[in-house]
């Protein structure tokens, strides 16, 4: 059987589903690989990198696709790419199926097995497998470094002999994979962090990691059985507003990670707390590809308003592309070695498995 996969468009997308290290692992199993020349060499992977274990060459992206029994992507294909796709082969990505639903339902309809690999369930076989985690973890502790490069001031307390510089007080909204990790990056860093999220059980985790947990009183188990937050109360996102707007006063960094998966990303940080915060500060928002977790967020942008800066980027991992490829290429690798029969050497779309079934586009 053979696996094949494109290089995305770089101006929106630098990682790569495929890296040498991995090639090996496919081909373990009995794949082969295919892939267009300088496939990896703007991430200073040499062809000659991937000859060595093995990966054929092909000139024409459309003979890759035509010929490839597995497609591995990052994201959807264009309308051109799609329909050389024909009838039994499968695709494989982070296909953003809330956004892409039409897309992909013809795409099922024409027979093709497609799989997205945000829709897998939170368990633990499905771990090894989980691109999302992998990649939040990445995004959380970049935007710490890039909120730090924009902060005028020091993180750390200084004391030296002409005074000391007090630590910066970090704030993170929202404390899933992405929020935890940008906690333990700015504590490391030495800032006094907080951190704030509707799910309760995640004071736990915030607290392990050093920071100092802000809540209201009375605070809702706002969390869905796949473990993701879900919407609030009106009279629990007043308390929260009244909470956060007090605490914004005394914060020199945010970092927003706030994302209900499907839908535009909730409006926490508004205008006027903006407006008290104290010039200098920056907010660094991870949800503006999806709206942003404040009123004047502007992916790819920073948006100064009243001395604060806003940042948000569309694909913050493009800042990470290597190590960002890295994981995204074993959590690839982890999902087709499930889908595969390794007695048979055939793809095994085995509806009981919650894994595939979950993620399979239908």
């Amino acid at each position: 059987m053979k696996i094949g996969s494109l290089l995305e468009n770089q101006n929106l997308e630098k990682r790569i589903a495929i890296t040498p290290d991995i090639v090996k692992k496919y081909i373990s199993l009995g794949f082969e690989i295919n892939l267009s020349k300088n496939y990896g060499s703007h991430l200073g992977i040499d062809d000659k990198d991937y000859s060595e274990v093995g990966v054929q060459f092909v000139k024409d992206e459309n003979e890759i696709l035509k010929n490839s029994d597995i497609i591995i992507q990052l994201g959807i294909l264009s309308d051109d790419k799609i329909s050389v796709i024909k009838e039994n082969q499968t695709l494989i990505g982070v296909l953003n199926p809330y956004e892409n639903k039409d897309k992909l339902k013809n795409l099922s309809e024409k027979k093709i097995n497609v799989f997205s690999l945000e829709l897998l369930p939170r368990i633990t076989r499905a771990q090894s497998m989980d691109i999302l985690s992998s990649q939040a973890n990445l995004a959380g502790y970049k935007a710490v470094i890039e909120s730090f490069a924009n902060f005028e001031k020091a993180i750390p307390m200084m004391m030296t002999a002409a005074g000391t510089i007090p630590a910066a007080k970090v704030l993170v909204v929202g404390a899933g994979v992405a929020g935890l990790q940008a906690v333990a990056t700015a504590k490391r860093m030495g800032a006094i962090v907080f951190g704030t999220d509707v799910r309760i059980a995640s004071k736990e985790q915030v607290e392990s990691l050093g920071g100092k947990f802000l809540t209201v009183e009375g605070s809702e188990n706002l969390e869905t059985e796949s473990g993701y937050a879900k919407e609030a109360s009106d009279d629990f996102k007043k308390k929260q507003e009244e909470l956060l707007a007090e605490t914004l006063k005394k914060i020199d960094i945010v970092v927003c990670t706030a994302l209900i998966p499907g839908k535009k990303a909730p409006l926490i940080i508004k205008d006027y707390m903006i407006n008290n915060m104290q010039p200098g500060s920056v907010i660094y928002d991870l949800a503006a590809v999806q709206g942003g977790n404040t009123i004047f967020t502007q992916a790819d942008k920073i948006v100064e308003k009243n001395g604060v800066k806003i940042m948000g980027e569309s694909n913050i991992l493009n800042k990470l592309p290597v190590s960002a490829s890295s994981l995204y290429a074993k959590n690839m690798f982890n999902f087709v070695e499930n889908l595969f029969d390794k007695e048979n050497k055939k793809l095994n779309i085995n509806l009981e498995d919650e894994i595939i079934e979950k993620t399979l586009i239908k």
